[in-house]
């Protein structure tokens, strides 16, 4: 399929040139000449690259407000900035709020069509790193023969077909988010919009923001999750981290079926299935007093619970050929000669769940042992620490980044030693660091050498 690019601009003569220009180029063009025309169009569909003039009919910084809006939308579209009015002040400006480049008039023809390419080429890695991403990470198959996943898959298929409204509970990392898109697969929704709000990863300040959208005093609009998942499902993920004034808010439009945006005037009528998940029982927080029992009843007309993974050891031997076949593809390297009754995997907590065993398999194919003792020696390393990429998730979402860095670096720095048994020298070759810089990080993180 030809790649499309918008040309807004209200010079018909530019605009001429652009789309003859462009066309020669072997893609396909959509014009606009004003910013309303510019508007519907990016709103029946997002295109794949824009062109947009900064100065059209509405106001000095239309070109801008175009962006802004392409941007909330979707925020990989590639934008080349045009301008005959062209200064540093509007370059900085059209960068800073995402432009892929800025070029003034009269343009350079060549230059302009080397922008396009390179941002085509840009526009189509990144959809190859997130094709890779969901080849690796996302599958839309649930694995497991216990009684808990049986049960799971059965009503996912009773439910999938219906509207109600769903609640996932289970730990981190045990498959949430994947039966959130599985129950939307198998839905009349499945060609529309799968969207995530994750509330632990969310500034307090911006859970409105982040779920309502805005209208801007320029009036341009950034649009929520309740928006850009209109026709489809809206998951919200650990739902139990959000505050409870948005929580309100949050009933409200259950009950109202429609909501007002940040310094909007006007009610906004969306079709969403509403999917809640939390690692936390809610009934314990209602108790406590951190979430509302009325949305709790709300959000739980139906109720999906996934055990954890030590409590299904019959999965895991599925799991681990699964996770082997997709990832040695995606790596293309040979299968993995993964023992699945090794006694650190069967006597493993796993705190981390599924995203812990996936990982491990993983890390194993990316170190490529050529030996079973050698894949069971990997196994034996990473497990005997306890659960450490669990405890970063679960850790460090709730501190600032400097925080967060410094508690890394500090367990991080811990265990390397104690598998060097305390030798600096080692440790520091290991981990790409000067001897005596170890030494200074280590002071400084508070951790004490070991002899």
């Amino acid at each position: 399929m030809a790649t499309e690019i918008l040309i807004v601009d209200d010079n018909a003569d530019i605009r001429n040139i652009l789309n003859d220009l462009i066309l020669d180029a072997g893609y396909k063009t959509r014009l606009a000449a004003n910013y309303n025309q510019a508007l519907a169009e990016i709103d029946k569909k997002i295109p794949d690259v824009a062109i947009l003039d900064v100065k059209l009919d509405k106001g000095d910084n239309d070109g801008i407000e175009l962006l802004t809006h392409i941007k909330s939308k979707n925020k990989d579209v590639p934008v080349i900035i045009i301008s005959g009015h062209a200064n540093i002040e509007m370059a900085v400006s059209s960068l800073k709020h995402g432009a892929f480049e800025f070029i003034e008039k009269p343009f350079d023809q060549t230059r302009l069509i080397n922008f396009i390419k390179r941002a085509v080429e840009n526009l189509k890695l990144k959809e190859q790193n997130k094709e890779f991403e969901n080849r690796l990470f996302s599958s839309y198959e649930l694995i497991g023969n216990s009684k808990n996943i049986s049960n799971i898959k059965d009503q996912i298929e009773k439910i999938s077909v219906s509207e109600s409204r769903i609640f996932i509970n289970g730990p981190s990392g045990s498959g949430k988010e994947l039966i959130a898109r599985k129950i939307h697969k198998n839905s009349k929704r499945n060609k529309n919009p799968f969207i995530i709000l994750n509330g632990a990863l969310l500034d307090s300040e911006k859970y409105e923001l982040e779920l309502f959208g805005e209208e801007k005093s320029n009036g341009s609009i950034s649009y929520g999750a309740l928006e850009k998942a209109n026709k489809g499902t809206l998951l919200i993920d650990q739902v139990s981290e959000i505050p409870l004034d948005i929580q309100s808010k949050i009933l409200r439009v259950l009950i109202d079926q429609k909501f007002k945006r940040l310094n909007g005037n006007n009610d906004i009528n969306v079709d969403v299935r509403l999917i809640c998940s939390s690692s936390k029982d809610l009934k314990d927080e209602i108790k406590i007093g951190n979430f509302r029992e009325d949305l709790f009843h709300r959000l739980n007309v139906f109720e999906i619970n996934i055990s954890p993974l030590n409590k299904r050891i019959s999965d895991i031997p599925l799991l681990i050929g699964y996770f082997s076949k997709r990832i040695c593809e995606t790596y293309n390297i040979k299968k993995l000669e993964i023992d699945e009754n090794n006694s650190y995997i069967l006597n493993h907590s796993w705190h981390g769940n599924v995203r812990e065993l996936r990982n491990l398999i993983e890390r194993i194919a990316i170190l490529q042992p050529n030996t079973k003792e050698k894949v069971s020696n990997i196994i034996k390393e990473s497990l005997k620490y306890g659960n450490y990429d669990e405890k970063i998730s679960e850790n460090r979402l709730s501190v600032p980044l400097k925080e967060a860095r410094e508690k890394f670096e500090k367990e991080y720095l811990t265990m390397q030693l104690k598998k060097f048994n305390g030798n600096i020298s080692k440790t520091a070759d290991f981990v790409g660091m000067e001897r005596s810089a170890l030494h200074r990080k280590l002071k400084g993180l508070g951790i004490k050498e070991f002899n």
